[in-house]
């Protein structure tokens, strides 16, 4: 899948402009603050349906401007097609950060789920390193904006269970402040009942192929003294959970609130891991490792397999240096797992490497240049290796 051209109305720093790209590389050439970042992020949103940084989309409009608007031309020369993307954000007049999104391919309007995917995005950059260092919710919002891209039955079951657990909170408020016609006598818990059971099935769906693109993702790491440890926070049907969400108000557990670690440690720790583990959860606190269902904790271990004791978290442990390296290696995992999946090569774009990565780094990802389309910013010619860089197009913003 090619990116042909880019057209932006009110997004971030640019109220009106159009690009176009080469079908090989393309170099962003500018000075910090001229809205480099701003071009790869309206593109990854193009790709997900969603951004790679903004808290709110909100954030993504022009300062007092009702909307921004993103179309773009895509071109699959596999099959001979080509599309219309377009993506508007929508300010709402009854919040400060909220918004709306609307979706069209070939103007025909979608929802996220059909439409994320017709183009697919890797990024790379300097706030990926947050992936290590930040929020679980950034984990979260990175795992759905692979998955997403590459599977639609996750795509629809994300847009669901993030629906259900809406109403769910909702009717956990409504129990929790006594309303009469949502009282327990009432039937509120019969409304919870049915919630719970949507709320365990698409959980589960979701859960799963978390758990599979762990798996092929660990099998790219490994050779890189890398695990992720996936942290899932299964829903639990229990009187005592159920009265708790009642006090709170909310769904404390579920895939919403799943996370994933970093670990390193020696290749043959992480081979007896991979192998005698064969799932990739995090060891639960104050619990004893046994067998596990599909949204449970974690598979058998055999007696000789490494305690997570032995590995280093990156996130609490890893130098900066460690840290941006273990993400690097992430985001070339994520390419070959996008290209497996989908049978071609995801754009890639590259956000400022030159200045965040040594040169031996560097060179590990030019070496992917020209084996797909790739999009590259930085703030000087000088920093770039030409030779290395071969047949490219340069874009200059001012």
């Amino acid at each position: 899948m090619i990116l042909q051209s880019l057209s932006l109305t009110n997004f971030r720093n640019y109220p009106k402009a159009d690009f176009t790209f080469s079908p090989t590389t393309t170099l962003i050439l500018g000075p910090n603050a001229v809205g480099k970042t701003n071009l790869l992020e309206a593109i990854y949103y193009l790709a997900s349906g969603k951004s790679f940084r903004a808290g709110y989309d909100r954030e993504a409009i022009a300062q007092g401007a009702p909307f921004a608007n993103l179309k773009s031309q895509i071109s699959n020369l596999k099959y001979g097609e080509e599309k219309e993307l377009e993506l508007q954000i929508l300010a709402n007049e009854n919040g400060e950060n909220t918004s709306s999104k609307r979706f069209k391919v070939n103007g025909v309007k979608k929802r996220r789920a059909d439409f994320a995917g017709n183009l697919r995005a890797v990024c790379f950059g300097p706030e990926e390193i947050l992936l290590v260092t930040g929020s679980p919710s950034r984990r979260r919002k990175y795992l759905d904006s692979v998955l997403v891209q590459v599977d639609r039955d996750y795509a629809r079951a994300l847009s669901e269970y993030e629906k259900v657990v809406r109403q769910r909170n909702r009717l956990l408020l409504l129990i929790r402040e006594g309303e009469p016609s949502f009282a327990k006598a009432s039937g509120g818990l019969r409304q919870l009942n049915f919630w719970d059971e949507k709320m365990l099935a698409l959980g589960s769906v979701l859960t799963k192929k978390r758990q599979e693109m762990f798996g092929d993702f660990n099998a790219w790491l490994k050779d890189y003294g890398l695990f992720l440890l996936f942290e899932p926070r299964p829903w639990l049907n229990k009187k005592d959970s159920r009265e708790r969400e009642i006090a709170a108000g909310m769904t404390l557990r579920g895939p919403h609130r799943d996370d994933f670690g970093f670990l390193k440690s020696g290749s043959e720790q992480l081979r007896k891991l991979s192998e005698s583990a064969g799932q990739n959860f995090r060891e639960p606190k104050n619990q004893s490792v046994g067998n596990s269902d599909v949204s449970g904790t974690l598979t058998h271990r055999r007696a000789d397999a490494p305690s997570y004791s032995e590995f280093s978290d990156l996130s609490s442990f890893g130098s900066r240096g460690e840290q941006r390296l273990a993400v690097l290696h992430l985001k070339l995992a994520e390419l070959e797992f996008i290209s497996e999946r989908t049978g071609d090569r995801p754009l890639l774009l590259l956000d400022d490497i030159f200045s965040e990565l040594d040169e031996d780094n560097r060179g590990s990802v030019l070496e992917l240049l020209g084996k797909q389309q790739t999009i590259v910013t930085a703030t000087d010619l000088d920093q770039i290796d030409g030779e290395k860089l071969g047949d490219l197009e340069v874009l200059r913003l001012q």
